[in-house]
């Protein structure tokens, strides 16, 4: 079963690729390597998800944060090679930054809602070593960004 049907059947739409709003592009491939840059978490309507974890996002809020970037991500990957997901070997790496409070430690669970979203559509090939940190802002005031490393043919 491909990527996309994968994505019907959890009831996930892939959104449109973001266009960038700084001096950068969104992806780059090098060397069998897709280097995606940092998403931030939109939701389905195409509205920011903004907040800060343990002030005003709660950890499963921030899960589904983490999802929605993953979704933007999987989103890059399509349109950077060339609208299939057919040559994904696997997803490296993935750093997650979290918008928190000082006191919050709850990285690696709001992360987990990146990651297993690429292990839902992508199986083993979707496992991957991960960074999850806290940070006092995002861009925009976004509450969850992730970058990530993807193995290509």
């Amino acid at each position: 079963m491909g990527v996309e049907d994968k994505l019907k059947e959890f009831g996930l739409v892939l959104p449109e690729a973001a266009a960038p709003v700084a001096s950068y592009v969104p992806t780059v491939e090098a060397d069998g390597m897709l280097y995606v840059s940092g998403q931030i978490s939109f939701a389905a309507d195409g509205s920011l998800i903004k907040g800060r974890l343990a002030d005003d996002m709660s950890v499963e809020q921030g899960q589904a944060a983490a999802e929605r970037c993953a979704l933007m991500i999987l989103a890059q990957v399509k349109a950077a090679l060339g609208g299939s997901f057919g040559r994904i070997e696997r997803v490296v790496k993935l750093g997650v930054f979290v918008q928190c409070t000082p006191d919050f430690t709850q990285q690696p669970e709001v992360a987990n809602g990146a990651s297993d979203l690429f292990v839902k559509v992508l199986g083993d090939a979707g496992k991957h070593a991960r960074a999850a940190v806290g940070v006092p802002a995002l861009p925009r005031g976004v509450a969850v960004e992730v970058d990530a490393v993807l193995q290509v043919r």
